[in-house]
C-alpha cells in the first residue's frame, strides 16, 4: 500500500467523527497560538524598552555617579560629582561629539493668566539639549548659554503647555513668545515653544517646561545635595564608530576632574546598548517563563491525541482485523494511524499558526501592551506540532500494528 492510499484511508477515519477529531486538535491549537503570541508579547516588551531608551537621542553616552555600597553613617562623605562648571570643561576637551548637555528636573505648578496647570514636569537644561535629544523648536529660541550664565528668568514650553495656557493662535489663542508665565513662586518669561513630539516610552515631551539648569539649582533645588550637582550628563557622539574614542576620552577626563582612579572611578559610563541590554536579560527570563508555558501546552495536546487514538484503535478493532485479513501489512497499519495522528497535529498547528499570528496583531492593535511577531516562532510551532503528532501518536499506532487477525476479527 503506497501513501498516498495510507493517507486517504486516514483522513477517511478523521473525517467519520469530524467533532472529535477538532476536539483533539484544539490541544495543539491552543499550544502553537500560544508559541506565538506568547513570544510576540516578550518581542513588543523588549522592542518597547529600546524605543524608550534610543528616544532619548542618537549615540548617547551618558555619565552618572557611580552606586556607593554601604550605609550611612557618621564617616560617609558625599560620592563625587560632576557640577554644572564641570559641563563646560566636557563640551571643551572631548573630540568627536554631536553635543552635551545637562538636565535638573523638577515638579512645579504653572499659571499664566486665569489657568493653573499643577505639578508639571519642570526640566533645568543647556542648550546642547536639543541637539542631543534631536528635539526642535516650533518658534522662538531654546535656552542659550548667556541664560545660565545670569540665571534668566525665561522658559521654553511644550507643545501641549504652551496650548493649555495661550491657546492656539490660529483659533484666536494668544502668541505664547514673551508672555509671562508663573512657575511655583518664579515668575518668567516665554522665550520658545517645542515642536509636537508627543509620548516617547513614559515621558510625555509636550507635557513640559524647559528652563536654564541654573534657574533650578537656584530656585528649585534643596535637600542633601549640593545645588549644582549634576545627576546625569548626556554626551552625544558624532557616529557608533567614535563611541568607544568618547568615552576613553571622557574617562580620563573625568577622573582627572573628580580626583579619582581607575579602581574606584566615582561614576560610570552607560550607552544606550548598554542599557538596552540589561534590559533584555530582564526580559529573557519573562520570555523563557512564557516559552515553557507554551511548551506545556503542547505537551497537553499531545496527550489528548495519544488518548483519542488509543480510544480510535479500540473502536475500531474489527477493521484493523478485516483490514490485516485482506493483506494489510502490520506496519500499513502503523502508518495508517500515525499519520491519523501526524495529521491531527498538523491541522491544529496550521490553525494555532493563523490564530497565533492573528490573535498578536489584534493584541497589538486593540491591547494596551504592545506585540511583535517572531516570524521564527511560526516555523518553530508547526515543527513542534508535528513532532507532538508523531510522539504522541506512535504508541497507539504500534498498538494498532501489533494486534492478531483473529482476535481483532471477533472483537465486538
Amino acid at each position: 500500500m503506497n501513501l498516498r492510499q495510507t493517507l486517504k484511508i486516514a483522513w477517511e477515519g478523521l473525517t467519520l467523527n469530524k467533532v472529535r477529531s477538532f476536539l483533539t486538535t484544539l490541544g495543539v491549537i491552543i499550544g502553537v497560538a500560544a508559541v506565538i503570541v506568547m513570544l510576540a508579547v516578550s518581542a513588543g516588551a523588549e522592542a518597547e524598552v529600546a524605543d524608550q531608551i534610543n528616544a532619548l537621542g542618537a549615540n548617547l553616552i551618558m555619565v552618572m555617579p557611580a552606586m556607593q555600597r554601604g550605609m550611612p553613617g557618621a564617616g560617609s562623605s558625599q560620592p563625587p560629582s560632576l557640577t554644572y562648571d564641570d559641563l563646560r570643561i566636557i563640551e571643551g576637551n572631548v573630540t568627536g561629539v554631536n553635543g552635551t548637555s545637562a538636565e535638573q528636573n523638577t515638579t512645579q505648578d504653572v499659571k499664566a493668566g486665569g489657568v493653573t496647570l499643577t505639578d508639571i514636569p519642570i526640566v533645568g537644561t543647556t542648550p546642547g539639549f536639543t541637539s542631543v535629544r534631536e528635539y526642535q523648536l516650533a518658534e522662538g529660541r531654546f535656552i542659550t548659554d548667556e541664560d545660565n550664565d545670569h540665571v534668566n528668568k525665561v522658559a521654553v514650553l511644550g507643545y501641549d503647555i504652551a496650548q493649555e495656557l495661550f491657546g492656539d493662535p490660529a483659533n484666536g489663542g494668544l502668541d505664547p513668545i514673551g508672555q509671562s508665565v508663573k512657575i511655583g513662586s518664579t515668575r518668567v518669561t516665554v522665550v520658545g515653544v517645542m515642536a509636537s513630539k508627543g509620548v516617547v516610552g513614559n515621558t510625555d515631551y509636550d507635557g513640559r517646561v524647559y528652563v536654564p539648569i541654573t534657574l533650578v539649582f537656584k530656585r528649585f533645588t534643596s535637600g542633601r545635595f549640593r545645588r549644582d550637582d549634576l545627576r546625569v550628563v548626556y554626551v552625544s557622539a558624532e557616529s557608533k564608530k567614535v563611541m568607544d574614542s568618547v568615552m576613553a576620552q571622557l574617562s580620563d577626563l573625568i577622573m582627572g576632574i573628580l580626583d579619582t582612579t581607575p579602581e574606584s572611578p566615582g561614576f560610570q559610563l552607560m550607552t544606550q546598548d548598554s542599557i538596552i541590554d540589561m534590559r533584555t536579560s530582564t526580559t529573557e527570563t519573562f520570555r523563557n517563563l512564557l516559552a515553557w508555558v507554551a511548551a506545556i501546552s503542547l505537551v497537553v495536546g499531545g496527550i489528548g491525541i495519544m488518548n483519542i487514538m488509543l480510544v480510535s484503535v479500540t473502536e475500531r478493532t474489527r477493521e484493523i482485523g478485516l483490514r490485516q485479513a485482506l493483506g494489510a501489512r502490520p506496519r500499513d497499519v502503523l502508518g495508517q494511524f500515525l499519520l491519523e495522528a501526524v495529521v491531527l497535529s498538523l491541522l491544529g498547528g496550521l490553525l494555532g499558526v493563523i490564530i497565533g499570528v492573528g490573535g498578536s496583531y489584534l493584541f497589538n492593535e486593540f491591547g494596551s501592551m504592545r506585540t511583535e511577531v517572531v516570524w521564527a516562532s511560526v516555523p518553530l510551532a508547526f515543527g513542534a506540532a508535528a513532532a507532538v503528532g508523531i510522539f504522541f501518536g506512535y504508541y497507539p499506532a504500534t498498538k494498532a500494528a501489533q494486534l492478531d487477525p483473529i482476535v481483532a476479527l471477533r472483537h465486538e
